[in-house]
Protein backbone atom coordinates (compact mmCIF):
# COMPACT_ATOMS: atom_id res chain seq x y z
CA UNK A 1 0.00 0.00 0.00
CA UNK A 2 2.73 2.42 -0.98
CA UNK A 3 0.17 5.08 -1.89
CA UNK A 4 -0.64 5.50 1.80
CA UNK A 5 2.97 5.49 2.99
CA UNK A 6 2.96 9.15 3.95
CA UNK A 7 -0.16 8.91 6.11
CA UNK A 8 -0.40 8.33 9.85
CA UNK A 9 -0.85 4.83 11.25
CA UNK A 10 -3.27 3.86 14.02
CA UNK A 11 -2.05 4.23 17.60
CA UNK A 12 -0.56 1.00 18.98
CA UNK A 13 -2.61 -1.25 21.25
CA UNK A 14 -6.05 0.36 20.75
CA UNK A 15 -9.43 -1.13 19.86
CA UNK A 16 -11.09 -0.66 16.49
CA UNK A 17 -13.17 2.33 17.63
CA UNK A 18 -10.02 4.23 18.71
CA UNK A 19 -8.08 3.85 15.45
CA UNK A 20 -8.51 7.56 14.62
CA UNK A 21 -7.68 8.71 18.17
CA UNK A 22 -4.02 9.35 17.43
CA UNK A 23 -1.92 12.44 18.18
CA UNK A 24 -3.45 14.21 15.16
CA UNK A 25 -6.99 13.71 16.48
CA UNK A 26 -9.04 16.68 17.66
CA UNK A 27 -12.75 17.23 18.25
CA UNK A 28 -12.83 19.75 15.39
CA UNK A 29 -11.11 17.36 12.99
CA UNK A 30 -13.40 14.46 13.88
CA UNK A 31 -16.64 16.44 13.64
CA UNK A 32 -15.47 18.12 10.43
CA UNK A 33 -14.80 14.70 8.96
CA UNK A 34 -18.21 13.35 9.98
CA UNK A 35 -20.14 16.35 8.69
CA UNK A 36 -18.15 16.54 5.46
CA UNK A 37 -18.61 12.80 4.81
CA UNK A 38 -22.36 13.03 5.39
CA UNK A 39 -22.68 16.08 3.12
CA UNK A 40 -20.71 14.34 0.36
CA UNK A 41 -22.89 11.26 0.90
CA UNK A 42 -26.11 13.28 0.54
CA UNK A 43 -24.86 15.12 -2.56
CA UNK A 44 -22.63 12.64 -4.40
CA UNK A 45 -24.54 9.37 -4.02
CA UNK A 46 -27.78 10.64 -5.66
CA UNK A 47 -25.80 12.27 -8.48
CA UNK A 48 -23.77 9.12 -9.05
CA UNK A 49 -26.91 6.99 -8.93
CA UNK A 50 -28.54 9.22 -11.54
CA UNK A 51 -25.46 8.88 -13.72
CA UNK A 52 -25.40 5.09 -13.45
CA UNK A 53 -29.11 4.86 -14.25
CA UNK A 54 -28.59 7.22 -17.22
CA UNK A 55 -25.99 4.77 -18.57
CA UNK A 56 -28.48 1.92 -18.07
CA UNK A 57 -31.09 3.97 -19.95
CA UNK A 58 -28.71 4.48 -22.87
CA UNK A 59 -27.77 0.80 -22.93
CA UNK A 60 -31.47 -0.10 -22.97
CA UNK A 61 -31.94 2.01 -26.10
CA UNK A 62 -33.32 5.16 -24.38
CA UNK A 63 -36.84 3.79 -23.85
CA UNK A 64 -39.28 6.64 -23.18
CA UNK A 65 -38.22 9.71 -21.25
CA UNK A 66 -35.35 9.46 -18.77
CA UNK A 67 -37.34 10.87 -15.83
CA UNK A 68 -39.81 7.98 -15.93
CA UNK A 69 -36.98 5.48 -16.39
CA UNK A 70 -35.13 6.98 -13.42
CA UNK A 71 -38.20 6.95 -11.16
CA UNK A 72 -38.91 3.32 -11.99
CA UNK A 73 -35.24 2.47 -11.56
CA UNK A 74 -34.87 3.94 -8.08
CA UNK A 75 -37.97 1.99 -7.08
CA UNK A 76 -36.15 -1.20 -8.23
CA UNK A 77 -38.71 -1.85 -10.95
CA UNK A 78 -35.89 -2.47 -13.46
CA UNK A 79 -32.58 -4.35 -13.16
CA UNK A 80 -30.73 -1.34 -14.55
CA UNK A 81 -32.21 0.91 -11.91
CA UNK A 82 -31.25 -1.49 -9.11
CA UNK A 83 -27.72 -1.61 -10.51
CA UNK A 84 -27.47 2.18 -10.50
CA UNK A 85 -28.72 2.52 -6.93
CA UNK A 86 -26.40 -0.18 -5.61
CA UNK A 87 -23.35 1.24 -7.39
CA UNK A 88 -24.18 4.69 -6.03
CA UNK A 89 -24.36 3.38 -2.47
CA UNK A 90 -21.15 1.41 -3.00
CA UNK A 91 -19.37 4.77 -3.33
CA UNK A 92 -19.80 5.14 0.43
CA UNK A 93 -16.70 2.98 0.81
CA UNK A 94 -14.75 5.47 -1.32
CA UNK A 95 -16.12 8.41 0.69
CA UNK A 96 -15.08 6.68 3.92
CA UNK A 97 -11.56 5.94 2.66
CA UNK A 98 -11.05 9.51 1.41
CA UNK A 99 -12.37 10.93 4.70
CA UNK A 100 -9.88 8.90 6.70
CA UNK A 101 -7.00 9.81 4.39
CA UNK A 102 -7.74 13.49 3.70
CA UNK A 103 -9.34 14.67 6.94
CA UNK A 104 -7.71 12.40 9.53
CA UNK A 105 -4.43 11.91 7.64
CA UNK A 106 -4.57 8.20 8.47
CA UNK A 107 -4.14 5.19 6.21
CA UNK A 108 -7.53 3.76 5.09
CA UNK A 109 -6.13 0.25 5.67
CA UNK A 110 -7.29 0.58 9.27
CA UNK A 111 -10.94 0.94 8.21
CA UNK A 112 -11.17 -2.83 7.62
CA UNK A 113 -9.55 -4.20 10.75
CA UNK A 114 -6.94 -3.58 13.41
CA UNK A 115 -4.40 -5.85 11.73
CA UNK A 116 -4.96 -3.87 9.31
CA UNK A 117 -6.70 -5.36 6.26
CA UNK A 118 -9.13 -8.21 5.67
CA UNK A 119 -8.89 -11.36 7.82
CA UNK A 120 -9.98 -13.64 4.96
CA UNK A 121 -10.29 -16.87 6.92
CA UNK A 122 -12.58 -15.27 9.46
CA UNK A 123 -14.61 -13.55 6.73
CA UNK A 124 -15.19 -16.83 4.89
CA UNK A 125 -16.26 -18.70 8.03
CA UNK A 126 -18.70 -16.05 9.27
CA UNK A 127 -20.19 -15.75 5.77
CA UNK A 128 -21.07 -19.45 5.87
CA UNK A 129 -22.47 -18.98 9.39
CA UNK A 130 -24.57 -16.02 8.23
CA UNK A 131 -26.02 -18.06 5.36
CA UNK A 132 -27.05 -20.86 7.72
CA UNK A 133 -28.30 -18.79 10.66
CA UNK A 134 -30.07 -15.94 8.87
CA UNK A 135 -31.76 -18.26 6.39
CA UNK A 136 -32.74 -20.63 9.17
CA UNK A 137 -34.41 -17.83 11.12
CA UNK A 138 -36.09 -16.53 7.96
CA UNK A 139 -37.63 -19.90 7.17
CA UNK A 140 -38.64 -20.35 10.81
CA UNK A 141 -40.44 -16.99 10.70
CA UNK A 142 -42.46 -18.05 7.67
CA UNK A 143 -43.13 -21.68 8.59
CA UNK A 144 -46.86 -21.30 7.88
CA UNK A 145 -46.41 -19.38 4.61
CA UNK A 146 -46.26 -21.40 1.37
CA UNK A 147 -43.18 -21.19 -0.84
CA UNK A 148 -44.56 -19.78 -4.09
CA UNK A 149 -41.82 -19.28 -6.70
CA UNK A 150 -42.81 -18.04 -10.11
CA UNK A 151 -41.05 -16.93 -13.25
CA UNK A 152 -41.20 -13.44 -14.70
CA UNK A 153 -39.43 -12.08 -17.79
CA UNK A 154 -36.81 -10.10 -15.87
CA UNK A 155 -36.31 -12.52 -12.96
CA UNK A 156 -32.92 -13.83 -14.11
CA UNK A 157 -31.69 -10.34 -14.90
CA UNK A 158 -32.60 -9.25 -11.37
CA UNK A 159 -30.88 -12.30 -9.87
CA UNK A 160 -27.67 -11.51 -11.74
CA UNK A 161 -27.80 -7.87 -10.60
CA UNK A 162 -28.48 -8.96 -7.00
CA UNK A 163 -25.52 -11.34 -6.94
CA UNK A 164 -23.14 -8.84 -8.53
CA UNK A 165 -24.15 -5.56 -6.88
CA UNK A 166 -25.80 -6.30 -3.52
CA UNK A 167 -22.44 -7.20 -1.92
CA UNK A 168 -21.00 -3.88 -3.13
CA UNK A 169 -23.95 -1.95 -1.68
CA UNK A 170 -23.71 -3.75 1.67
CA UNK A 171 -19.94 -3.28 1.78
CA UNK A 172 -20.31 0.44 1.09
CA UNK A 173 -22.77 0.88 3.94
CA UNK A 174 -20.66 -1.11 6.40
CA UNK A 175 -17.41 0.67 5.58
CA UNK A 176 -19.15 4.03 5.96
CA UNK A 177 -21.38 3.46 9.02
CA UNK A 178 -19.59 0.71 10.98
CA UNK A 179 -16.22 1.76 9.64
CA UNK A 180 -15.68 5.48 9.28
CA UNK A 181 -18.49 6.88 11.45
CA UNK A 182 -17.82 4.43 14.26
CA UNK A 183 -14.11 5.28 14.24
CA UNK A 184 -14.71 9.03 13.94
CA UNK A 185 -17.17 9.05 16.85
CA UNK A 186 -14.86 6.70 18.72
CA UNK A 187 -12.06 9.26 18.50
CA UNK A 188 -14.22 11.64 20.55
CA UNK A 189 -15.11 9.39 23.50
CA UNK A 190 -13.04 6.52 24.89
CA UNK A 191 -15.95 4.18 25.64
CA UNK A 192 -17.05 2.24 22.53
CA UNK A 193 -20.76 2.56 23.36
CA UNK A 194 -21.00 6.17 22.25
CA UNK A 195 -19.55 5.33 18.83
CA UNK A 196 -21.63 2.16 18.45
CA UNK A 197 -24.90 3.82 19.42
CA UNK A 198 -24.38 7.02 17.44
CA UNK A 199 -23.34 5.26 14.24
CA UNK A 200 -26.28 2.83 14.57
CA UNK A 201 -28.68 5.74 15.02
CA UNK A 202 -27.37 7.54 11.92
CA UNK A 203 -27.58 4.26 9.98
CA UNK A 204 -31.24 3.73 10.93
CA UNK A 205 -32.23 7.35 10.26
CA UNK A 206 -30.68 7.32 6.79
CA UNK A 207 -33.08 4.58 5.69
CA UNK A 208 -35.86 7.12 5.25
CA UNK A 209 -39.55 6.73 6.03
CA UNK A 210 -40.24 3.77 8.33
CA UNK A 211 -42.54 2.80 11.16
CA UNK A 212 -41.26 2.24 14.69
CA UNK A 213 -40.71 -1.55 14.46
CA UNK A 214 -38.76 -1.17 11.21
CA UNK A 215 -36.68 1.68 12.63
CA UNK A 216 -35.86 -0.33 15.76
CA UNK A 217 -35.07 -3.36 13.61
CA UNK A 218 -32.49 -1.36 11.65
CA UNK A 219 -31.18 0.36 14.77
CA UNK A 220 -30.76 -3.01 16.49
CA UNK A 221 -28.90 -4.38 13.47
CA UNK A 222 -26.61 -1.34 13.60
CA UNK A 223 -26.00 -1.89 17.31
CA UNK A 224 -25.23 -5.59 16.88
CA UNK A 225 -23.00 -4.93 13.87
CA UNK A 226 -21.19 -2.21 15.82
CA UNK A 227 -20.68 -4.45 18.84
CA UNK A 228 -19.33 -7.20 16.57
CA UNK A 229 -17.00 -4.75 14.83
CA UNK A 230 -15.49 -3.53 18.10
CA UNK A 231 -15.45 -6.96 19.77
CA UNK A 232 -13.74 -8.66 16.81
CA UNK A 233 -11.53 -5.76 15.78
CA UNK A 234 -12.85 -5.47 12.24
CA UNK A 235 -15.72 -5.23 9.78
CA UNK A 236 -15.74 -8.83 8.51
CA UNK A 237 -18.62 -10.16 10.63
CA UNK A 238 -20.79 -7.08 10.03
CA UNK A 239 -20.12 -7.16 6.28
CA UNK A 240 -20.93 -10.88 6.07
CA UNK A 241 -24.27 -10.42 7.85
CA UNK A 242 -25.23 -7.41 5.73
CA UNK A 243 -24.26 -9.03 2.44
CA UNK A 244 -26.05 -12.30 3.19
CA UNK A 245 -29.17 -10.52 4.45
CA UNK A 246 -29.45 -8.37 1.33
CA UNK A 247 -28.62 -11.17 -1.09
CA UNK A 248 -31.36 -13.42 0.19
CA UNK A 249 -33.95 -10.72 0.93
CA UNK A 250 -33.74 -9.45 -2.63
CA UNK A 251 -33.13 -12.91 -4.09
CA UNK A 252 -36.25 -14.46 -2.54
CA UNK A 253 -38.27 -11.41 -3.61
CA UNK A 254 -37.07 -11.75 -7.21
CA UNK A 255 -38.23 -15.37 -7.28
CA UNK A 256 -41.47 -15.04 -5.31
CA UNK A 257 -42.85 -11.55 -5.88
CA UNK A 258 -40.82 -8.53 -6.96
CA UNK A 259 -37.72 -6.70 -5.79
CA UNK A 260 -39.70 -3.44 -5.92
CA UNK A 261 -41.94 -4.71 -3.10
CA UNK A 262 -38.94 -5.16 -0.80
CA UNK A 263 -37.57 -1.74 -1.76
CA UNK A 264 -40.94 -0.12 -1.02
CA UNK A 265 -41.29 -1.58 2.49
CA UNK A 266 -41.79 1.17 5.07
CA UNK A 267 -43.64 -0.81 7.72
CA UNK A 268 -43.22 -4.18 9.41
CA UNK A 269 -44.88 -5.75 12.43
CA UNK A 270 -43.36 -6.33 15.86
CA UNK A 271 -43.18 -10.10 15.31
CA UNK A 272 -41.21 -9.70 12.07
CA UNK A 273 -38.89 -7.22 13.77
CA UNK A 274 -38.36 -9.66 16.66
CA UNK A 275 -37.42 -12.47 14.26
CA UNK A 276 -35.01 -10.20 12.39
CA UNK A 277 -33.28 -8.96 15.52
CA UNK A 278 -33.27 -12.45 17.03
CA UNK A 279 -31.61 -13.87 13.93
CA UNK A 280 -28.92 -11.20 13.92
CA UNK A 281 -28.36 -11.70 17.65
CA UNK A 282 -27.84 -15.46 17.22
CA UNK A 283 -25.47 -14.82 14.32
CA UNK A 284 -23.56 -12.20 16.32
CA UNK A 285 -23.08 -14.61 19.21
CA UNK A 286 -21.77 -17.38 16.94
CA UNK A 287 -19.52 -14.95 15.04
CA UNK A 288 -18.09 -13.70 18.32
CA UNK A 289 -17.38 -17.25 19.55
CA UNK A 290 -15.63 -18.06 16.27
CA UNK A 291 -13.52 -14.90 16.56
CA UNK A 292 -12.42 -16.00 20.02
CA UNK A 293 -11.58 -19.50 18.76
CA UNK A 294 -9.53 -18.07 15.89
CA UNK A 295 -7.96 -15.51 18.25
CA UNK A 296 -8.49 -12.70 15.75
CA UNK A 297 -6.83 -9.44 16.71
CA UNK A 298 -8.98 -6.97 18.62
CA UNK A 299 -6.31 -4.31 19.12
CA UNK A 300 -3.86 -2.64 16.79
CA UNK A 301 -0.34 -4.10 16.83
CA UNK A 302 2.49 -2.60 18.79
CA UNK A 303 4.86 -0.24 17.00
CA UNK A 304 7.43 -3.04 16.72
CA UNK A 305 4.94 -5.36 14.98
CA UNK A 306 3.68 -2.83 12.44
CA UNK A 307 3.24 -3.82 8.80
CA UNK A 308 5.39 -1.77 6.42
Amino acid sequence: MAGFAGLQQAPPGVGYHRVLAGPQSTVVRSMTGVLAAIVVFVVLVPLATQGFIWIAWLLAGSPGDFTSFYTAGTAFETPGGMTGVHLGIALLAVIAALSVALVHQTSPRWLISVEPGVRWRYLLIVTVVAIIVLNGVLWLSRWNQPWDPHSRPDMWAFLVVIVLTSPLQALGEEVFFRGYLLQAFGSLVRTPWFAITTSALVFALFHGTQNLPLFLDRFAFGMLAGVLTVATGGLEAAVAAHVVNNLFAFGYAAVESSVAQVKAVQQIGWVDAAFDVGGFAVYALVALVIARRLTVSTRTPSAAARPV
